[in-house]
C-alpha cells in the first residue's frame, strides 16, 4: 500500500524576478512525498502567479485528495488531472522517483553520471535600465553564449538600447539573443516593433502578444523578420487534434516546454512530437521551480538530445532552495553527483 502527504514551500528570490507581467519575491510550490515501504519518492508541484491554469483554491484541496487516494494514482494521472498539470507532473516526478528507490536518478544518462552537461541560456530578469545593462554584462562576463532577455516592461527605446549595448560588442556568431515579451506587443504594433528589434540580429522571440489569439499570432508569424516562440500559448492546450490546430493555424517556428504548466513529461512528449511532425524546433525551460523539479525537468530534458541551449540555469535563484547536486559550470548545467541532496526540510528521511 501507498501512502502520500504533501507540504507547502515558499522559495524565497535572492533579487526580485521582473517579468511584463509584474514583479515576483516569492513562489509557492508544494511537494508531495510518496511512500512505500522504507522508500520515499518526492514530486513537486509548481504554479506560477496569474500564469498557470491550475493557480486557483481548488489547488490544495485537489492535492489532498490525490494524498488520500494515492493509490488509485493512475486515475488521477490518466484522468483526473487535466486541470491540475502542476499536481499531475508532481504525481508523476513523484510515483518515477519511488520507482527508483528515492535516489533522485530519474533519467539515468550521462549527465547524471556527471560525465555531460545541458548548455543553457542566460537568463535577464527585467529591472531599470542600469540593472538590466549589468546583469547583461554579468552573464556574458560569465561565459554564457546564449543570453535570454525579458522585454516589455521599460520604454521601447531602452529595450532596444539594451540590445544595442550587446550588439556594439558582440555579433551573433558571439552571443546568441533570444528575447521573451511575455505578450507584451499590442497585435497592431507588433510587427513594426519585431522589424525594429530584428536590426540587432535576435535569435527568436517568445510570445510577443497575449495567448488566445491565434489568428493573430498566425499574421505574426508569417510576417515576423525574427523568428517566433510559442510560449504562454500552450497552456491549457491538452488534445492532440487541439496541438495539432494550433500548430498549424500559428505555424510557429519554435515552441517552449515547460512540463509544470503543461502537465509533466508525458504531456511534453507530445508537444515535441507534434512540433517535430511540422518541423517546428523546440527547447525546454524550468518554470521557476526548486532544485527538486529543475532536476527532474533537466533529466528528462537530456535524454531529448536537444543541440540547442535549454532554459534551465534557474536552480541559483532562491535563497532557501533545496539543497542538491545541481550546479552551475561555464555556463552549462551539471549534475554533481559528489554533492549529496538534503531533503530534511521536505521529508524525514
Amino acid at each position: 500500500m501507498l501512502t502520500a502527504t504533501f507540504k507547502k514551500y515558499i522559495l524565497n528570490f535572492k533579487q526580485p524576478a521582473g517579468t511584463s507581467r509584474g514583479v515576483l519575491l516569492s513562489k509557492k510550490s508544494w511537494f508531495i512525498s510518496i511512500y512505500h515501504d522504507d522508500k520515499v519518492g518526492i514530486g513537486e508541484c509548481s504554479i506560477l502567479p496569474n500564469l498557470s491554469i491550475d493557480d486557483n483554491d481548488d489547488f490544495e484541496k485537489t492535492l489532498k485528495q490525490v494524498c488520500d487516494d494515492i493509490n488509485n494514482w493512475q486515475y488521477w494521472f490518466e484522468e483526473g488531472l487535466f486541470a491540475f498539470p502542476a499536481i499531475r507532473f508532481g504525481l508523476e516526478m513523484a510515483m518515477r522517483d519511488l520507482s527508483v528507490g528515492g535516489s533522485k536518478i530519474l533519467f539515468p544518462s550521462p549527465f547524471t553520471d556527471s560525465k555531460d552537461k545541458i548548455a543553457t541560456n542566460g537568463l535577464i530578469w527585467m529591472g531599470d535600465y542600469l540593472e538590466m545593462r549589468k546583469r547583461i554584462i554579468d552573464k556574458i562576463e560569465s561565459g554564457y553564449r546564449c543570453i535570454k532577455v525579458k522585454i516589455g516592461a521599460l520604454n521601447f527605446r531602452d529595450d532596444i538600447n539594451l540590445l544595442k549595448l550587446i550588439r556594439e560588442d558582440f555579433s551573433d556568431k558571439d552571443i546568441e539573443i533570444r528575447l521573451d515579451a511575455n505578450g507584451a506587443f499590442d497585435p497592431n504594433e507588433a510587427i513594426e516593433k519585431l522589424n525594429e528589434l530584428s536590426k540587432y540580429d535576435i535569435h527568436s522571440i517568445e510570445q510577443p502578444i497575449k495567448q488566445h489569439q491565434w489568428g493573430e499570432m498566425a499574421k505574426i508569424c508569417s510576417n515576423s523578420p525574427i523568428p517566433i516562440a510559442l510560449d504562454e500559448e500552450l497552456i491549457g492546450v491538452y488534445e492532440r487534434s487541439e496541438i495539432r490546430s494550433m500548430l498549424e493555424t500559428i505555424k510557429p517556428n519554435f515552441i517552449i516546454l515547460k512540463p509544470s504548466l503543461l502537465g509533466g513529461w508525458k504531456q511534453s512528449n507530445v508537444f515535441v512530437e507534434e512540433a517535430e511532425n511540422y518541423n517546428i524546433g523546440w527547447w525546454v525551460t524550468s518554470a521557476l521551480e526548486s532544485n527538486i523539479g529543475l532536476n527532474a525537468i533537466a533529466q528528462w530534458a537530456y535524454t531529448l538530445q536537444s543541440k540547442l541551449p535549454q532554459g534551465l540555469g534557474t536552480g541559483h535563484l532562491f535563497t532557501n532552495n533545496i539543497p542538491s547536486p545541481l550546479q552551475i559550470v561555464d555556463a552549462g548545467l551539471v549534475y554533481n553527483n559528489l554533492i549529496h541532496w538534503d531533503l530534511t526540510e521536505l521529508v524525514n528521511v
